[in-house]
C-alpha cells in the first residue's frame, strides 16, 4: 500500500558502475525503459555533470561497506534533474563483487506525503468533527477525541469494536446497514441523520449528521479497504431551525387569524370566526363566552351578577354533550373557581382535573364534567381583554389522542384570543353605537304619515344594513290652507352624528313650516342651520308644497336627485327644475319649480341610495326607477314595495328613503 501511495524507484549497479537491475517504478520516475539502461554505466546516464565527483566518492564509500542516505539530483531521460531522497546500500553484484543497490523516492512526493500525514494527524487530533476509520468488518481502527467525547466512550475502547457494541442507543444497527452499502457500492453517503442518546448525555436525545466515504485500493478500485466516518452534532442548530420554523408558522397563523377573524362588525359572527379558526388548527374544541354585564350594560340585573353567555362554540367530537354547550346558554361563574380568578384578574391559565369539581357544581352538568374528565387531555382558559376590560373568556381543549398544549401553543392561542377580543369589542361598540343611532333615528322619524287633503301618501326608510344607520329621512307636514309640505333629505355620513344632524334638520323644517315659509326660502334657512353645525355637516334635500285647490306643486331642491313624476297615461318624467346646492355650503343657490299634475298622478321623492350602486350609475338607476313606475293602478304601498324590490335586488350599499304622493279627489 505504501508503494501505491509513494512510488519507490530501485536499481542496482555492479562493481564497475554498470546498471544490472532496473525496476518499473524507476522507469516511471526517470523515463528509461529497462532494455535501454541495463549494462550501461549509471553515472553518465543518471548523474548530472556537476555531481560526478560527489557520486564517485559516495560509490567508493558504499563499496567499502557504508550505507549512504541523502537528497541527490538524478537526471531524467529528457535531461531535466529530479531531486530524490536516496538510500544507497552495499550489495554484491552478480559476480560477488562489491556493488550497490539504490532506492530513490521523488523528494516532492515525500514532502507531499509528509504534509498529508501531518494534515491527517492534525485533523484527527484537533478537528471538532468526530472522525473514525473503520475496516471492512466495520470495526473501529481509529477514532479522534471529538468522536470519543460525543459517544462518551474513550477512544481506546472503540478500537476493535463495532458501533453496535460501543453505542447501541443511536440507531447503530441502521447505521451499520448504511455503512455496508457504502462499502459495497463504493459511493459516499453525506448527511445521514442519527438520533439517540449516548453515555456522554444519557438523559437527552441528540441529533448527528453522519457522512461515510469508502477507502478504495488504488490497484483495484473495486476493493474497499474500509471507510472513513465523520460526525457533527447538530442538535442545537436543529433545535434552532425547528424554533425558527415554529416561529414562522406562528406568525403565519397570526396573519391568517388577522384575515379570518373580524371580517364584519357583527359580534356573533366574529365569535364564530374565532372558534372556526381555533378548531382544528390549534385545538379540538373552542368556546367563546361573554359577560352579561358587557353584553347588556344597561341591565342592572346583568351588571350585578357574574353571568356568562355562550356566544359561539365548536365541539366536533361526536361524544361531546353538545346540548349543554349550545350558543345562547347562560351560566353563573362558579365561586372560588379558577374561572372566577381568570375573569377577575384577566390572566390565562391551563385547566387541570383538580379544577373540575369547582367548575361543575350543578348536578345538571354532570355529563359535561364526565366528558372533560375522561376525554380531554389538556385545556386552557383565556380571558378576552380589550382596552383594559375583561369581556369574557375563551375555553380551548385538546382530546387525549392529541399532543397536549405546549408553551408555544399557549402563547399562540393567547395571542389569537387577544386579537379576537379586540375585534369582538369593536363589534360590540359598533353595535351599541348603531343601536343608539337607530333608536335616535326612530324617535325622530314619523311613526305614521298624517292624512293630507288631496293626497294619498306612503313612505319607506331602509338602513344600508342591519349594522349601519345613516341620515336619510322624510316627513309630511300639514300647512295652512289645507296645503301639505313634503320633505326628504340625506345627511352625509352614518351613525349617531348623521342621525343627530337629521333630527335637527327635521325639527328646523317643522318649525319653519309653521310660519308658512316658501320652499326656496326654506332651503336657505336650512343651509344656515347645517352651516352652524360645523365643517363636517352637509346634506341634500327636496321640499315640495302641494295645494289641493289648484292641484299645483311648488318644489325646491338642494343638490338632491330630481323627483320623478308618473301620470295616468303612462308618462314618466324627472323634474328638471333648479338643482340647487347641498345644504351647508353657504351658496344659497336655490330656485323653485311649479308643476300641475293631473288627478291620479304620482310624485316620487327618494334619496340617492335608491338609484345609485357600484354596478350602475345614476342615469341607469333613474331609468330603472322609471320602468318600475309604469303601472300605477295598484295600491300605493304595494307599488312602493315593488319599486324597492326591483331597484334593490342586491343588498343596499347606502341608506334609502322614499316618499310617494298620489293626487286624489
Amino acid at each position: 500500500m505504501l508503494r501505491e501511495l509513494l512510488p519507490i524507484a530501485l536499481w542496482r549497479e555492479d562493481a564497475d558502475g554498470h546498471i544490472v537491475e532496473w525496476s518499473l517504478a524507476a522507469q516511471d520516475l526517470l523515463g528509461h525503459r529497462p532494455e535501454h539502461v541495463l549494462g550501461r554505466l549509471a553515472a553518465p546516464l543518471l548523474v548530472p555533470d556537476a555531481n560526478r565527483e560527489l557520486a564517485e566518492r559516495l560509490t567508493d564509500r558504499v563499496q567499502a561497506g557504508e550505507t549512504m542516505v541523502g537528497t541527490l539530483p538524478v537526471r531524467h531521460r529528457d535531461g531535466h534533474s529530479i531531486a530524490m531522497e536516496m538510500w544507497i546500500v552495499p550489495a554484491a553484484d552478480p559476480e560477488g563483487r562489491p556493488g550497490a543497490m539504490l532506492i530513490a523516492v521523488e523528494t516532492s512526493e515525500v514532502l507531499r506525503m509528509r504534509e498529508n500525514l501531518a494534515a491527517m494527524e492534525s485533523l484527527f487530533t484537533q478537528s471538532p468533527i468526530g472522525l473514525a476509520l473503520l475496516g471492512p468488518d466495520l470495526r473501529f481502527l481509529r477514532v479522534n477525541d471529538a468522536l470519543a467525547r460525543m459517544n462518551g466512550v474513550p477512544a481506546a475502547e472503540h478500537v476493535g469494536h463495532r458501533l453496535t457494541e460501543v453505542v447501541p442507543g443511536v440507531n447503530a444497527a441502521s447505521l451499520e446497514s448504511l455503512m455496508r452499502q457504502v462499502l459495497e457500492s463504493g459511493h459516499a453517503v453525506v448527511d445521514a441523520r442519527r438520533v439517540g442518546r449516548t453515555p456522554a448525555d444519557p438523559d437527552r436525545d441528540h441529533i448527528w449528521s453522519c457522512s461515510y466515504a469508502p477507502l478504495l485500493d488504488r490497484s483495484d478500485d473495486r476493493r474497499s479497504l474500509g471507510l472513513i466516518a465523520s460526525l457533527v452534532d447538530i442538535t442545537e442548530s436543529q433545535e434552532a431551525h425547528t424554533e425558527v420554523e415554529r416561529a414562522r408558522h406562528r406568525f403565519a397563523l397570526l396573519a391568517e387569524a388577522g384575515a379570518r377573524i373580524g371580517t364584519t362588525l357583527d359580534l356573533k359572527q366574529t365569535a364564530e370566526e374565532t372558534v372556526r379558526f381555533l378548531v382544528p388548527q390549534l385545538a379540538d374544541s373552542a368556546d367563546v363566552q361573554m359577560l352579561e354585564s358587557v353584553l347588556e350594560p344597561d341591565d342592572p340585573v346583568a351588571s350585578t351578577r357574574g353571568v356568562l353567555r355562550r356566544i359561539a362554540a365548536r365541539f366536533p367530537d361526536p361524544t361531546a354533550p353538545t346540548s349543554l354547550l349550545a350558543p345562547g346558554q347562560t351560566f353563573q361563574i362558579p365561586l372560588d373557581s379558577v374561572y372566577e380568578q381568570v375573569v377577575a384578574h384577566g390572566r390565562p391559565t391551563n385547566l387541570y382535573t383538580s379544577d373540575l369539581p369547582k367548575l361543575f357544581t350543578d348536578p345538571r352538568t354532570e355529563a359535561l364534567r364526565t366528558y372533560f374528565a375522561t376525554r380531554i387531555g389538556s385545556a386552557r382558559l383565556v380571558p378576552m381583554v380589550a382596552r383594559g376590560k375583561v369581556l369574557g373568556a375563551v375555553t380551548v381543549t385538546r382530546l387525549r389522542t392529541r399532543e397536549p398544549f405546549d408553551a408555544q401553543d399557549c402563547v399562540l392561542i393567547d395571542e389569537v384570543v387577544a386579537r379576537a377580543a379586540l375585534n369582538i369589542d369593536n363589534a360590540r361598540l359598533y353595535t351599541n353605537q348603531r343601536e343608539a343611532a337607530l333608536t335616535l333615528q326612530r324617535s325622530l322619524m314619523n311613526r305614521a304619515l298624517p292624512a293630507a287633503t288631496g293626497l294619498e301618501l306612503t313612505g319607506r326608510y331602509l338602513p344600508a344594513s342591519a349594522h349601519d344607520v345613516g341620515g336619510d329621512w322624510f316627513d309630511v307636514i300639514a300647512l295652512p290652507g289645507g296645503r301639505t309640505g313634503l320633505v326628504i333629505g340625506d345627511v352625509m355620513g352614518h351613525g349617531i352624528h348623521a342621525a343627530a344632524v337629521m333630527g335637527q334638520l327635521r325639527t328646523a323644517v317643522r318649525t319653519l313650516a309653521r310660519h308658512d315659509i316658501p320652499p326656496a326660502q326654506m332651503l336657505s334657512s336650512l343651509d344656515a342651520v347645517v352651516a352652524d353645525l360645523g365643517e363636517d355637516a352637509m346634506a341634500t334635500c327636496v321640499y315640495a308644497v302641494h295645494d289641493p285647490a289648484t292641484g299645483g306643486w311648488v318644489i325646491a331642491r338642494a343638490g338632491h336627485p330630481p323627483p320623478a313624476v308618473a301620470t295616468p297615461d303612462g308618462t314618466i318624467t324627472f323634474l328638471d327644475g333648479p338643482p340647487g346646492t347641498p345644504l351647508g355650503t353657504g351658496a344659497h343657490d336655490f330656485g323653485t319649480q311649479e308643476v300641475v299634475l293631473p288627478m291620479g298622478s304620482l310624485l316620487v321623492l327618494y334619496t340617492d341610495g335608491l338609484i345609485e350602486a357600484r354596478e350602475r350609475d345614476l342615469d341607469e338607476g333613474m331609468r330603472q326607477l322609471a320602468r318600475a313606475l309604469r303601472h300605477l293602478d295598484r295600491p300605493l304601498d304595494e307599488l312602493c314595495d315593488e319599486v324597492l324590490e326591483r331597484l334593490l335586488a342586491a343588498p343596499a350599499q347606502d341608506d334609502v328613503a322614499m316618499l310617494l304622493a298620489r293626487t286624489i279627489r
